[in-house]
């Protein structure tokens, strides 16, 4: 079982998670921002892993720093559950249908860290929470991982259409990219032979 925790604490947040990448998609999400609640429920759900988050942030100034934060111990989590990345098949891609919106999601767990991130959503705001925040968890999430991320809507649409056909569409691309190939006989799938 490929299991991870990661505990941070700062004076701005204090957030620790664990992921279990070969579950079967049971979370416990407390951001103390509902709408992360779901898109990482999502997440859990839609990539089989199993998930436990608790944060807890100073949403009295904004969601910046817990947004960021989150990336930060999530990326950092998932790169501690794949270990050194013997046998895994590395890449992921999804294209993830959501009603009107279409969400491309393309990851490489090549331990080099790099986001591309094209999405242009329709409003600012998802009730009290800023939409450009989304990119601040991403960045902090592929740089904790040392993950190469593209994210790029085809299809924009209604705002939380689009963030949740992101969600789900990394949970999908993540999947992939950490599932075990047989075929690989556990070696490290790159020429270097490291990642």
């Amino acid at each position: 079982m490929r299991i991870a925790e990661t505990v941070r604490n700062t004076k701005e947040t204090k957030i620790s998670v664990t992921l279990n990448l070969d579950g079967s998609g049971k979370s416990d999400i407390r951001t103390g921002i509902p709408f992360m609640d779901h898109m990482l429920t999502l997440f859990a759900k839609h990539g089989l892993f199993d998930l436990t988050v608790c944060a807890e942030g100073d949403l009295e100034v904004d969601c910046h720093h817990t947004m960021e934060d989150l990336g930060i111990v999530l990326g950092e989590t998932i790169a501690k559950a794949v270990g050194n990345k013997a046998g895994i098949s590395r890449y992921g891609f999804f294209l993830l249908p959501m009603d009107e919106t279409l969400a491309e999601v393309a990851l490489d767990l090549s331990g080099r860290a790099f986001l591309v991130y094209k999405v242009e959503p329709s409003t600012d705001y998802i009730k009290d929470l800023e939409v450009t925040l989304f990119r601040e968890f991403f960045r902090a999430l592929a740089t904790s991982a040392a993950m190469n991320l593209h994210i790029r809507m085809l299809e924009t649409g209604e705002t939380h259409h689009v963030f949740e056909a992101i969600f789900k569409g990394f949970a999908r691309a993540l999947m992939s990219a950490v599932t075990m190939e047989p075929r690989r006989n556990g070696e490290i799938p790159s020429t270097k032979g490291v990642l």
